[in-house]
Order: structure tokens, then sequence, then C-alpha cells
């Protein structure tokens, strides 16, 4: 649900603690809320996280935003969706600083993930196929920011290159955690199986305030992740019941099982419900007849 309290005007900075700035890119819509979030970590040498999509404006703003002497140090990337990893490149090359992430766009994908792609499964939607890292950043390596250590915690899922990133009390979720919407998972480059174990993995970290990639601060996040897991759970159930009722298609299960969401966001709802059968399979509990895809039927194991 959007918080009609976090309102903050695109290409306007506004300071979130002390060393936290966000400047919001100008990309509003159903998958991204009020748009990107961006965020400038520190004062003096900047880090910069998901300078957001190619667009000039924003670009400006995110430069326009440091103060007097201050640098951007270095660009880091959650995930390389084109929403968050296209204005890396440009602004590298007009700064100087090195762009981190986990890998490019095929970087942390499952063996499963990678054994469907090119299978007639679609997908793709939305991937930076074209971006690139100058250091890569492996699971737990640290670094400064703002003169405090930051922490890459490899969370595949959404993405399989996806990272979080931990800073003191707070942990930037990228599109791993939102407060406004689940994340949605679409196989070949999502994985509902990494997903849910990846929110396992930032619960063990504690208590911490989440500073997702689209919409507002999370205070609580180990009650939205759980609130989180107890939905994949519920779609999952619904799923599994669908298909004892003999819904024989992910496409058919997707019309029984989301009929709370709008018309135009059914699309993005079958690749989640693929998702799902998919670890199901994977777990024994259906099969596929035939190569995964939204119109391959599936029966009870």
């Amino acid at each position: 649900m959007t918080d009609p309290d976090f309102a903050p005007l695109p290409g306007q900075p506004l300071i979130l603690a002390e060393g936290l700035r966000l400047v919001l890119a100008p990309n509003p819509s159903p998958m991204t809320e009020r748009g990107t979030n961006t965020y400038l970590l520190g004062d003096g040498a900047v880090t910069v996280i998901d300078p957001g999509p190619m667009d000039r404006a924003h670009l400006a703003a995110i430069r326009a935003a440091l103060r007097p002497g201050e640098r951007i140090a270095q660009i880091l990337v959650t995930h390389s969706h084109k929403d968050h990893s296209p204005g890396a490149r440009p602004i590298a090359e007009a700064t100087g600083a090195p762009v981190l992430a986990f890998g490019d766009s095929r970087a942390g994908r499952s063996v499963r993930m990678q054994a469907l792609d090119g299978a007639h499964i679609g997908g793709g939607e939305g991937v930076d196929a074209a971006f690139t890292v100058d250091h890569a950043l492996p699971d737990k390596a640290e670094i400064e920011a703002g003169g405090r250590p930051l922490h890459a915690i490899h969370t595949p899922g959404h993405l399989g290159n996806h990272l979080c990133f931990q800073w003191g009390d707070a942990l930037f979720t990228g599109d791993h955690i939102m407060g406004w919407a689940p994340s949605l998972v679409s196989p070949p480059e999502g994985d509902l199986t990494d997903f849910m174990s990846s929110l396992d993995r930032v619960e063990a970290l504690g208590a911490l305030c989440y500073f997702p990639g689209h919409g507002a601060p999370v205070g609580d996040g180990i009650a939205r992740v759980r609130a989180l897991r107890d939905h994949r759970l519920n779609r999952e159930r619904a799923i599994r019941a669908a298909v004892m009722g003999g819904a024989q298609t992910p496409a058919a299960i997707t019309q029984e099982v989301y009929t709370d969401v709008p018309q135009a966001l059914l699309p993005a709802a079958a690749r989640n419900v693929l998702a799902h059968l998919i670890d199901l399979d994977a777990r024994h509990i259906v099969r596929f007849d035939g190569p995964p895809s939204l119109h391959t039927r599936v029966f009870p194991a």
C-alpha cells in the first residue's frame, strides 16, 4: 500500500537521516510506485545506490544533489533492471566513479533457471542486458560508504544478481522487499525458491529499517519479511488448490487465483504463478506435462 506521508518530488533531494539522501526518479508506474529511489550515502565522498533509469533529468538531479566540494566516489547497483541500473554507466563516465554490483544480468542464476533459459518460458521483463560492472561484489563483501562499513548481501529471487546492502541499522533492499507491494518473480531471471531463501536470510539480520528501491522506508523490517512470506505461502496454497481443482495451465490458474489484482497486472501475476509452479515441481508437488511455460499443462504429482 502506498504511504501518503511519503511524497518526495522527482529531482528534489530529500534528507532521510544523517548522511542519507534520496533523489526520486521521474518514472512512476504500476510496477515502480512513484518511481525509483536513488540513495546518496555519506558526505564528501558520496556513494550512490541505484542511479535508476536512463533519464537525463534524473542523472542531472543526482549530481545536482551533491553539496559544494562533494564528489561521487562509487556507484552501487542492487540489480540490473532497467529502472535501477542504466544510469550507472553515464554517471561513472562523467565522474570516474566505479560501478559495483554482484555481476551482470546473468550472474547469480540458479542451475534450474539456467537450464530453463531459452526453453520458450518467456520472461526477460525489463532486464538491462547491457549492464556491466567495474568491480564485482560477492556475497558478504565489505566496503566503506560514508565512513562506515557497508556489507553486500546476495539476495537472489527477484533477479539472480540481486544484492541488499546493510549500512549500520539500515538495509537497502532494492526490489527484494518493498512496503507497498510484493516483488515480481519471473522465470528464468527470477526464482521463487531462491526468493524465499533470501527472505529467511534477510530476517536473520535482525531489526533493521529497510530502504527499498520503490516506495517509503519500512520501519519494522522483520514484520514486513514475515508478511511477505505469509503472502507467498497463501498464494502457494491457492495455486495448489486450483491445480487439485482441475485448473491445468498457469494462465488458467492465474485467472482463478488472482481475483484481487487489476486486469493490467494479470500478466505479471501469471509470471508469479509460473514461478510458484516451477518451485512446486522441484518439490515434487506438481508436475508439468512438458517444458514449463504459461500454457504447459500442469497436474498434481
